[in-house]
């Protein structure tokens, strides 16, 4: 008997192809789009109506059911409010991994193997192996498309229920498969945005939820030398929407945020884009969230603190306070409330929120 599967079908190329790899390898395919967000359906920057039209064409072209599921309420609740609580802390806070930890890998999840489905599957560029009784998330074929680093936070007991169709395939094998299929996606262009959020305008929109309190801007002298609108719009390394003009006695160099007073709502700027005041060697972690049963060498780890990083050698030590990450080379504006996932080797470990 074929294996029932439940697959979140979005309305772009990569969750398509994955269901059409299903549906050609025997499984008994049900497409599921999830709407996650209702806040300002019809403006121009949310496209769910568009993107559930091209998921119902791709279904109807590979005749398989699609059902809607709304989770709106669990995003608002688990993954948009922790969103906006860590922003006002003066963190930068990466709304993806939790959308994936709570709602695609839990409530998504959840409503599958409640619905007596065995598997879910998503478009996600990554692979599993299942060695002994343990399934290791492992990075894509396509390694400039690799996605571990946004499931650094999932239960690793959900993994042995998971497909990935497309971790073994390059992108524009995909984007082929799609064409050759006659997908309506198969051109599409890759979303970028915040998860179901869509791709819009960042401070026009976290000004509807976060408001704007008019704070210093300051070079490594402490010399005043501009204002800003909050340090919640700013993240650390930032050169882009500063508003720093012509400052006297210095150069035509851009500028840089380099440090975030969250209490006095100040930011410090500087002017080398690897000045010393963005360079750091260690960084701690209250808590990782592991994706294997047994830990391989801590002392001889590879990491990253970004998603398109190249990986980083480090070491990890635990205390009572937490995990201490220390690198082999120091490393560019290291950000508190963004994510920090492991690898041995091409196997993601799992990761943690940078403390």
């Amino acid at each position: 008997m074929a294996n029932k599967v439940l697959v979140g079908v979005s309305g772009g190329v990569d969750s398509s192809v994955s269901a059409a790899i299903l549906k050609e390898k025997g499984y008994e395919v049900t497409g599921a789009f999830m709407k996650n967000w209702e806040d300002d359906d019809g403006t121009p920057y949310c496209s769910v109506k568009e993107d559930f039209l091209d998921a119902a064409r791709v279904c109807d072209k590979l005749n398989i059911e699609l059902i809607q599921l709304n989770f709106s309420k669990e995003y608002k609740e688990k993954v948009f409010e922790y969103f906006l609580a860590s922003l006002k802390e003066g963190k930068t806070p990466n709304p993806d991994i939790f959308c994936n930890k709570f709602i695609k890998f839990e409530a998504f999840y959840d409503y599958a193997m409640t619905n007596n489905f065995d598997n879910i599957a998503t478009g996600h560029y990554c692979q599993l192996e299942q060695k002994n009784d343990e399934y290791l998330l492992k990075k894509s074929k396509d390694q400039s498309k690799d996605q571990t680093y946004f499931l650094n936070d999932i239960k690793k007991e959900v993994l042995k229920k998971c497909i990935f169709p497309i971790g073994n395939i390059e992108k524009s094998e995909v984007r082929k498969i799609a064409k050759d299929k006659k997908l309506v996606t198969f051109d599409k262009k890759d979303s970028t945005g915040i998860c179901f959020i869509g791709e819009r305008p960042f401070p026009d929109f976290l000004s509807n939820y976060l408001p704007q309190k008019k704070g210093d801007i300051f070079d490594e002298n402490s010399n005043l030398i501009g204002k800003h609108n909050g340090v919640h719009f700013y993240t650390l390394g930032q050169r882009q929407g500063l508003g720093i003009g012509g400052v006297k006695g210095s150069s035509e160099q851009p500028w840089y945020v380099a440090a975030k007073d969250n209490l006095n709502n100040s930011l410090t700027v500087v002017q080398d884009n690897n000045h010393p005041l963005l360079l750091n060697s260690e960084l701690k972690v209250k808590k990782i969230n592991w994706l294997i049963s047994k830990l391989p060498n801590l002392n001889n780890l590879n990491c990253k603190i970004r998603y398109r990083q190249k990986d980083q050698l480090c070491s990890l030590k635990e205390t009572s306070n937490g995990w201490v990450v220390s690198f082999e080379e120091p490393q560019r504006a290291i950000t508190p409330g963004q994510s920090i996932v492991f690898y041995d080797g091409d196997t993601c470990l799992g990761g943690g929120e940078i403390d």
